[in-house]
C-alpha cells in the first residue's frame, strides 16, 4: 500500500537532515512502519485505514528518531516541527479555506458531528445547540495507538495539531480544557459561532 505521507515524511527528513542521513532515517522509519502494521491487530477496517495513513507514519517517525543518535529534546522538537509545520498548519489553511463557503458554521458543524457519530475512530459523547456543539471523546483511535505502541509521550503533540488546526478561525471558534493525550479523562471539544 502506497501511504501519501510517507513523501511528505520523507521530504521532512532530507530536509533537516541532508539528502545521505535524512534518506537512512526515512529508511529506517520505513521499516518500523512496515513492524508496527504486521503488528496491529483486532482493528477494524476503517481503524486500520486511519492508522496505516494518518497515526502509524509519525510513530514510526517518532521510533526512528528515538533510535538515531539524537537527544530526548532533539526528539521532541524534530516531532514538534513536523507535527506543527507539515501537518497541523496546512490542516489549519485547509480549514480557513473552506471557511469561505457560505454557511460554512452550519455545514461543518453537521459534517464533523456526523462523522464523529458515525466513525469507529472515537467513542463520544455529542451536544448541540444552534450556536455550538460539544464532542466529549472518552476513547480516541490517536491515544489508544500511541498508548498500544509504547509512546504516550508522542500523544500530546497530536492533540496540539487540534489547537493549531482549529485556532484563529474566523467562522468557528474552539475551547478544550482536557485531552486523553495530556493525561485527561477525555477530550472536551468545544466549537462555537463567531
Amino acid at each position: 500500500m502506497k501511504i501519501k505521507q510517507q513523501k511528505q515524511i520523507r521530504a521532512y527528513l532530507v530536509r533537516e537532515f541532508g539528502e545521505e542521513n535524512g534518506t537512512e532515517l526515512f529508511s529506517n522509519q520505513e521499516k518500523i512502519l512496515n513492524t508496527i502494521i504486521a503488528n496491529t491487530h483486532n482493528k477494524t477496517e476503517n481503524q486500520m485505514n486511519t492508522l496505516i495513513t494518518t497515526i502509524l507514519p509519525r510513530i514510526a517517525l517518532y521510533k526512528a528518531l528515538l533510535k538515531a543518535d539524537l537527544s530526548n529534546e532533539d526528539v521532541h522538537n524534530y516531532m514538534q516541527k513536523y507535527m506543527i509545520n507539515e501537518v497541523a498548519e496546512k490542516k489549519h489553511f485547509s480549514t480557513a479555506k473552506m471557511e469561505l463557503v457560505p454557511f460554512f458554521y452550519k455545514i461543518y458543524s453537521s459534517v464533523f458531528l456526523n462523522v464523529v457519530r458515525n466513525s469507529d475512530l472515537w467513542v463520544s459523547e455529542q451536544n448541540c445547540g444552534k450556536d455550538y456543539f460539544d464532542v466529549t471523546m472518552k476513547k480516541c483511535l490517536w491515544h489508544t495507538a500511541c498508548v498500544e505502541n509504547g509512546c504516550e509521550e508522542l500523544c500530546p503533540l497530536f492533540c496540539d495539531v487540534d489547537d493549531i488546526t482549529y485556532g484563529g478561525l474566523k467562522k468557528i471558534g474552539f475551547k478544550r480544557t482536557k485531552t486523553l493525550g495530556y493525561g485527561g479523562d477525555c477530550c472536551d471539544f468545544h466549537f462555537y459561532k463567531k
